[in-house]
């Protein structure tokens, strides 16, 4: 068996070649990291012949800069792993510890979607971030940092489960009135998509801001605090409100940035997985794109973890 794990700074998470394999788990690198421990324990468990892997977890701020941070999770890997693979920026795998292997996810997953539908924008709406990867004649084209993404609209910093809510929205219309935020980490976007019941509770694979649930009440009470009050003081339609204009807010930020990188790449066409699948549905109607949703071809627990697959089926097929 050949497994993938493609290690965040806040979620690894790991698919066999088959599929038959999948598991999230939420290792927040910034805090007193499991990770060494939590790949000892999946190698000893599910003992794979080869491991592919994917980092991103390199820029956690518990790293003073990327080459440390490479190291410590490389080194994590090969501790637990006897045979591990990491794939590049340039989707070449390596066991060398290389500046390229920094944050290419996307590379294993746009290669995957490259192979299968050639020409086509991949859209990957996880817990944090918005990969937008133009693929042409099977080839992903971006950029090959997130730095330089990031200047490409390539990559959004907006995700499903953990952004802060006060960084996407600097107020609120409620009844016709505008509302302003505090700015403060009352609420993140898991708290808006578990009221409007996009996600379920046990979805919600993140801290919570406050420290407390994760159930419906529990997130209202959170949107409340975005504008400084309490259940007693607003009612079920502005809290609605409040997390459907979070929702129109994302759609809009990835909404502008797919068009950007579609005019560039002469592409219409999406093909999308993650969490945030309904996001990238809203968000391609929205351009008037054709859809592709890897959920209906692989299903919904593979879409979630996909690079996770995509580098796993990618190291069966070199090795």
């Amino acid at each position: 068996m050949i497994l993938g794990i493609d290690i965040g700074g806040a979620n690894t998470k790991i698919a066999s070649e088959d599929g038959k394999i999948v598991e999230l788990h939420y290792i927040p690198l910034w805090k007193n990291t499991k990770l060494p421990q939590v790949l000892l324990d999946i190698a000893g468990r599910l003992k794979p012949e080869k491991a592919g892997v994917v980092i991103t977890g390199e820029l956690a701020d518990c790293f003073p800069d990327k080459e440390t941070g490479l190291s410590s999770i490389i080194d994590a890997v090969n501790n637990a792993f006897s045979d591990a693979y990491f794939l590049d920026s340039d989707g070449i795998f390596t066991k060398e510890k290389k500046r390229n292997i920094a944050a290419a996810n996307w590379m294993a997953s746009a290669l995957l979607v490259g192979n299968e539908y050639e020409d086509c924008i991949f859209l990957d709406i996880g817990s944090t971030t918005t990969d937008i990867i133009p693929i042409i004649n099977g080839i992903p084209q971006a950029a090959r940092t997130d730095f330089e993404r990031l200047k490409n609209s390539e990559l959004v910093y907006s995700g499903v489960l953990r952004t802060n809510i006060a960084v996407l929205l600097k107020s609120v219309n409620l009844d016709g009135e505008t509302c302003g935020i505090s700015s403060e980490l009352f609420a993140i976007s898991a708290d808006a998509y578990v009221v409007l019941g996009l996600i379920s509770p046990d979805q919600y694979t993140c801290d919570t801001p406050d420290g407390a649930g994760k159930t419906i009440i529990d997130a209202k009470r959170r949107l409340a605090r975005v504008v400084c009050a309490d259940l007693t003081e607003i009612g079920e339609s502005d809290l609605f409100s409040i997390a459907n204009q979070v929702m129109e807010k994302q759609v809009q930020d990835i909404t502008d940035a797919l068009l950007i990188v579609a005019k560039r790449c002469g592409v219409s066409k999406v093909v999308a997985c993650g969490l945030g699948e309904f996001l990238s549905k809203k968000a391609a109607r929205e351009c008037g794109f054709e859809i592709i949703l890897l959920s209906e071809k692989y299903g919904a627990e593979l879409s979630k973890v996909f690079p996770a697959y995509a580098v796993a089926r990618l190291l069966r097929e070199c090795r």
